[in-house]
C-alpha cells in the first residue's frame, strides 16, 4: 500500500530499534523519511539505504536532542533537507520517538541524570513540535511514542516512567491545541518489545518466564508491532482519531 505517498515524516530517534522500524514501514508506505539520530549516524545511514534499496525516499538528519539549541539545530537543518528535495520546508509527520532511559535506582538517581532524561524524552518533544508548529500541514499527525509503564508500578524505573507520564499529557493537551487544524495527536505506548538496546535483558531466562506471566498474548513485543500501530495512526485510516493513549503492550499486566 501506499497510503502516504507524498507526505514528509520526520522520525526522531529513527536509526535503531522501535525508530528504525517505524522509519522502515513509513517509507514502505510511501513517505519520505527523515530518519533523525543523535550519535549513531552509521545506523541511520544503513535505515536510509535500506528504504532506498526497497524503492523508497529518505535521508539522514544528526543531532543531539539533550538541549533547545539542538533542537532548533535539528529543525534547521531538516529546512535545509527538505529545501533541496522538495523546495519546501513543510512536512506532515512527526514521530516523538526519541527517548533514554537510566539505569539508576530511584534511591541512585542523581539530578544530573534525572535532567537528561527529562531533557531529552519531555523537553525536546514539547521544544520539537512548538518549533514545527508553522512547518506542520494542516490535517497533518504527531505520533508520540510513550510507555506502557505509565499505567503500571516500577520503582526501578520511576525518573523514566515521569518523562513517559508527561509525554501522555503533553498528548492530550496538544491535540485540544491543533484540533482545529485537522492536526491528531496520539500516544503509543509500547510495553516489553525485543530490541537491540536491551537484548541482554530480554534474552536472560528471568526475562524469558515475563511474557507468560505478564502479557495477554504471552509475548514479547517486536519492533514492526508498534510501527504497524504509528503506521495506521500517520494514514487517513486514522484521520478521526486524537488525544488517544494506544496501548501497544500485547495485554500487559490485566
Amino acid at each position: 500500500m501506499n497510503r502516504l505517498k507524498g507526505k514528509v515524516a520526520l522520525v526522531t530517534g529513527g536509526s535503531r530499534g522501535i525508530g528504525r522500524e517505524i522509519s522502515l514501514r513509513l517509507a514502505r508506505e510511501g513517505a519520505m523519511v527523515a530518519v533523525h539520530y543523535g550519535s549513531k549516524q552509521d545506523a541511520a545511514r544503513d535505515v536510509v539505504e535500506t528504504i532506498i534499496a526497497n524503492g523508497g525516499e529518505a535521508f539522514p538528519i544528526g543531532a543531539n536532542l539533550g538541549s533547545v539549541a539542538g533542537v532548533i539545530q535539528l529543525v534547521q537543518l531538516l529546512d535545509e533537507e527538505l529545501k533541496d528535495r522538495t523546495s519546501d520546508i513543510h512536512y506532515d509527520i512527526l514521530v516523538n520517538n526519541a527517548g533514554i532511559g537510566i539505569p539508576e535506582s530511584f534511591e541512585e538517581t542523581t539530578e544530573i541524570a534525572y535532567d537528561e532524561i527529562f531533557a531529552v524524552n519531555v523537553k525536546a518533544p514539547f521544544f520539537l513540535v512548538q518549533q514545527s508548529l508553522s512547518r506542520l500541514r494542516d490535517e497533518g499527525r504527531i505520533i508520540n511514542i510513550s510507555s506502557g509503564v505509565t499505567r503500571v508500578a516500577y520503582p526501578s524505573i520511576m525518573a523514566y516512567s515521569l518523562t513517559k507520564g508527561a509525554i501522555n499529557t503533553f498528548t492530550l493537551h496538544l491535540a485540544k491545541l491543533l484540533g482545529s487544524r485537522g492536526i491528531t495527536v496520539n500516544a503509543v505506548l509500547p510495553g516489553m518489545v525485543r530490541t537491540d538496546m536491551n537484548a541482554d535483558f530480554l534474552d536472560s531466562p528471568e526475562a524469558q518466564k515475563l511474557p507468560a506471566d505478564m502479557v495477554a498474548l504471552g509475548r514479547m513485543g517486536e519492533p514492526s508491532d508498534i510501527a504497524d500501530v504509528v503506521a495506521f495512526l500517520a494514514s487517513r485510516d486514522g484521520r478521526f482519531v486524537t488525544a488517544q493513549l494506544l496501548d501497544a503492550t500485547g495485554g500487559s499486566h490485566l
